[in-house]
């Protein structure tokens, strides 16, 4: 009885055992591809799961996740006969974990050499000028092609970059020096346009002043001969003045003379002092009148009785 109680115990274990080993949790973002005596049966997703032992196995466990393939620069030739190493870099998602499982021997080998055929066919139609500037048509073509040759394989290829350009070193040496001499060039232009613009500035600075000089000048003439106007005016003004005064002063005089009712003798005096006056200028002859003619000779004559 003992060794039998024994034995159940140890059976007992042993299938525990061997149902615990058959339980399997599927963690997230994977999945488990199983087995029935060699032949697919299902794919396991997240979660608790049991398999029959001995017929059923795990085939192999997949990764949902984004996945990053890295691979080593491949030798290709550029239309205008380039050798130059171009590495790329592949981001790839298994969507069938069934089709990534018995689609392709070695998925990881085969999209590797699936990218660097296509990588080699896409540059040898582009000339080296056009390919250092293209990389984004080049990642294009390439994520399309993988993508779609890809499919039978149950993985989608989400993008692809070209890692590193490597041209040979000469050719590194020509394109440092060919940027370099664009550099001076930029240099000498702008350098050149700069002194144009300075030149220029210079130049509308000196208009510019020469208009304002002018202007001023313009001004100043203006105000000089508004100032001479205006003296001119007032001279005019004072010289109409004073004339005005003077025939106002001869009017008072005359009408005082007329006031006073002057008699003959002092009418010939006025006359006689008109006459002085005339005489004392520059003509050759002189008319006399004959009212001085004898006031003249009236005056002699009281001289000589005089004496």
């Amino acid at each position: 009885m003992p060794g039998i109680f024994y034995t159940l115990i140890v059976l007992a274990v042993i299938i525990f055992a061997i149902v615990v080993a058959n339980i399997k949790i599927v963690p997230q973002s994977k999945a488990y591809v199983i087995e029935k005596l060699g032949a697919y049966k299902e794919t396991w997703q997240t979660g608790l799961h049991v398999k029959l032992p001995i017929i059923e196995r795990v085939a192999k466990q997949v990764s949902l996740k984004e996945q990053v393939a890295d691979f080593p620069p491949q030798p290709v030739i550029t239309k205008d006969n380039v050798t130059m190493q171009i590495d790329t870099v592949v981001f790839f998602q298994i969507t069938d974990p069934k089709l990534y499982c018995y689609g392709v021997e070695k998925p990881m080998s085969a999209i590797e050499n699936l990218s660097a055929t296509t990588l080699r066919n896409i540059i040898g139609e582009l000339e080296l000028d056009h390919t250092l500037t293209s990389r984004d048509t080049i990642n294009a073509k390439i994520r399309t092609i993988l993508d779609e040759a890809t499919d039978p394989w149950g993985i989608k290829v989400n993008r692809v970059e070209l890692k590193n350009i490597l041209p040979p070193r000469e050719i590194q040496d020509a394109m440092e020096k060919q940027m370099k001499a664009e550099r001076q060039r930029r240099e000498a232009i702008l350098r050149a346009e700069g002194e144009k613009e300075s030149q220029v500035l210079v130049a509308e600075g000196q208009k510019q002043s020469k208009i304002l000089a002018a202007e001023a000048d313009k001004q100043a003439a203006i105000l000089h001969a508004e100032a001479v106007k205006e003296s001119k005016i007032r001279a005019s003004e004072g010289e109409a003045l004073a004339i005005l005064k003077v025939e106002e002063a001869k009017a008072k005089a005359i009408e005082l003379v007329n006031a006073a009712a002057p008699g003959e003798a002092y009418i010939r005096l006025e006359g006689l002092e008109a006459f002085e006056k005339a005489a004392d200028g520059q003509a050759t002859k002189i008319i006399i009148p004959s009212e001085i003619q004898s006031f003249t000779g009236v005056a002699k004559a009281v001289a000589e009785a005089v004496k």
